[in-house]
């Protein structure tokens, strides 16, 4: 099964630390695992950030909640221990423990309304219910946000490059690829590459600085679907060159038929519009950065060394 929502951890956690005894989160990593029936693939699955399991970091979602509410204690780093207040939650909801149910401690719900942006301050009555049935993690809201707004962003890119003029769109490909350490500098890449005649460009660049390594590419900038044809003839284009390796860019899309071309071949790269847009993003091509927002953290060791 998938890795449960921060929420649905909750009173698990309780369950597993009922004996009043203190317990160490490793501990429960794997108890709760067992409990949930989860697989090795389940436990391995990261953040879209890459930096942290997911399934870690519900838990300590979980317990950050369960601490604000009072219903356990941390009285050691790592370690848990139930509360009163943890155990009479368990008698009253016998069959799930959410933020819903947190929020009947005064001052959990304090610590929700204090915690409010300015547009939350005043939430409508279904406001509250559809922030609570969100399973996400904050961290992983935040890595949510971040992935739409760049699906957007991408979008607008792809309909920007569609429109450039083949000289544009020459400068264009030369910059993303320098700007992902290929072909040398600008100018290089673009002596490399020439102008094919059909709204595109072709010819051999650097893989590496030195240029011990080439590849060849093609850029179309085409409306319409790419095809086998044109990868089996794009192949052919690579033993003429005598080129290990080929990158083919189109601003379109390819066929299911030429991405399986590619794949029985090996040594081609299909990029498609999107992807583009998307290599654009992440190497500054095109785009600006509009805002920057700093997550910090407590620095355990700082307090530790005081």
């Amino acid at each position: 099964m998938a890795v449960p929502d921060f929420q649905a951890f909750m009173r698990p956690i309780l369950e597993k630390i009922d004996d009043g005894n203190p317990h160490r989160l490793s501990e429960l990593y794997q108890r709760l695992a067992a409990f949930f029936a989860l697989t090795p693939e389940d436990l391995e699955e990261l953040l879209p950030s890459g930096k942290q399991a997911k399934y870690h970091n519900r838990i300590l979602w979980a317990k950050f909640h369960l601490d604000r509410a009072g219903l356990l204690t941390t009285p050691a780093r790592g370690v848990l221990q139930i509360t009163e207040l943890g155990r009479d939650f368990l008698r009253r909801y016998p069959q799930h423990i959410g933020m819903r149910e947190l929020q009947t401690v005064p001052a959990y719900a304090e610590f929700i309304r204090r915690n409010r942006t300015p547009a939350q301050a005043e939430p409508t009555p279904g406001a509250l219910s559809a922030e609570l049935s969100v399973g996400l993690a904050p961290a992983e809201q935040i890595d949510a946000l971040y992935a739409e707004l760049n699906t957007s962003l991408a979008e607008e890119l792809l309909t920007q490059v569609s429109a450039l003029s083949p000289a544009q769109f020459e400068r264009l490909v030369v910059e993303v690829l320098v700007a992902m350490g290929y072909g040398g500098s600008v100018r290089d890449a673009g002596q490399a590459l020439g102008r094919s005649g059909d709204n595109g460009i072709d010819g051999l660049i650097k893989q590496d600085p030195l240029g011990l390594d080439r590849i060849y590419l093609q850029a179309k900038r085409w409306q319409n679907t790419v095809h086998s044809p044109e990868i089996r003839t794009f192949s052919g284009s690579l033993t003429y060159h005598k080129a290990a390796k080929g990158v083919f860019i189109t601003t379109s899309t390819f066929s299911e038929g030429a991405r399986a071309t590619a794949g029985q071949i090996g040594n081609i790269i299909l990029l498609d519009g999107h992807a583009l847009s998307r290599l654009m993003i992440e190497y500054g091509v095109g785009v600006l950065t509009r805002e920057t927002y700093q997550i910090r953290r407590v620095d355990l060791e700082y307090f530790e060394e005081l």
